[in-house]
């Protein structure tokens, strides 16, 4: 029986992550900002426990966590997944928009972090999983501020996978594409609030419209994906990247080509700026 610690576990695949793991015969510690919105079927249940925590907000994060090591002893697997989304074109969103969504998709995750690595090098082992997204690896038209984010988390799990592995701890980044949740509500998703007329039949406004098409109607089922997720966080060696989605793999198709297609005509003058007396 492990202990797992889950943001952002009120609804969506944070509510799936700790639905499956609670299914696997784990202690779940579902982290939401009111604790009165957790779902009833993980509420009545002695392997869960509910606490408050906003990740953006400092000062709960410690409390949260010792509340959990307190009920359960310790904490085997983060799942970082409180997160939001931010659609428009770069030029239209605002600074205090780019901030807040960095300071939700990056730095709460961050500080999550910083809090529960103690808990885990005393342990001597744990698991970190970071959701990321199929826009951390592409950057698309639309999405440049979320991309970043996304960007952002990958880079930060990859440098975990190395900093953590002397205390026995593994980190894995999970970057899941278009699944059936309310991540393309308003609740989770905002939009640019200086819409600049310029850009529409552009792009970076095509996006825009494919959301209320898009919503409810995505690809991926969440139930699906959060069982994989779990399934291989459970694993003796987690992947440094989760690549979860058929339409993730279909944009790593095209990202893999993008690669290949940049780097062939620059490969040899590329190589040729080291110092001529380099080794």
């Amino acid at each position: 029986m492990a202990t797992w610690f889950v943001t952002g576990s009120s609804r969506g695949i944070g509510a799936e992550i700790a639905r499956a793991a609670l299914a696997g015969g784990n202690n779940v510690v579902v982290a939401v900002r009111n604790p009165e919105r957790v779902p009833a079927d993980l509420k009545n249940s002695d392997q869960v426990f509910a606490v408050a925590l906003d990740v953006t907000d400092n000062d709960s994060i410690p409390q949260a966590v010792e509340a959990a090591v307190n009920r359960f002893g310790g904490i085997d697997v983060l799942v970082n997944n409180a997160g939001r989304g931010l659609l428009g074109a770069l030029e239209e969103i605002t600074d205090t928009e780019a901030r807040s969504l960095f300071d939700l998709n990056v730095f709460g995750l961050i500080n999550v972090t910083r809090a529960v690595l103690p808990v885990m090098r005393k342990q001597g082992s744990g698991r970190l999983v970071h959701i990321g997204s199929r826009s951390g690896f592409e950057g698309e038209p639309g999405v440049s501020l979320y991309s970043a984010s996304k960007f952002a988390v990958a880079g930060i799990s990859e440098a975990l996978s190395a900093e953590m592995a002397p205390f026995g701890i593994q980190s894995m980044v999970v970057e899941p594409g278009v699944f059936r949740t309310d991540f393309l509500d308003a609740s989770s998703l905002s939009v640019a609030s200086n819409r600049i007329a310029d850009y529409d039949d552009t792009p970076a406004h095509v996006t825009l419209d494919w959301i209320d098409r898009a919503n409810h109607a995505q690809l991926g089922d969440p139930v699906k994906g959060a069982a994989l997720i779990v399934e291989v966080a459970s694993t003796e060696k987690l992947p440094t990247h989760l690549y979860l989605g058929r339409d993730t793999l279909e944009r790593l198709d095209v990202k893999y080509q993008q690669v290949q297609d940049d780097l062939a005509p620059w490969r040899e003058k590329s190589a040729a700026t080291a110092h001529d007396d380099a080794a």
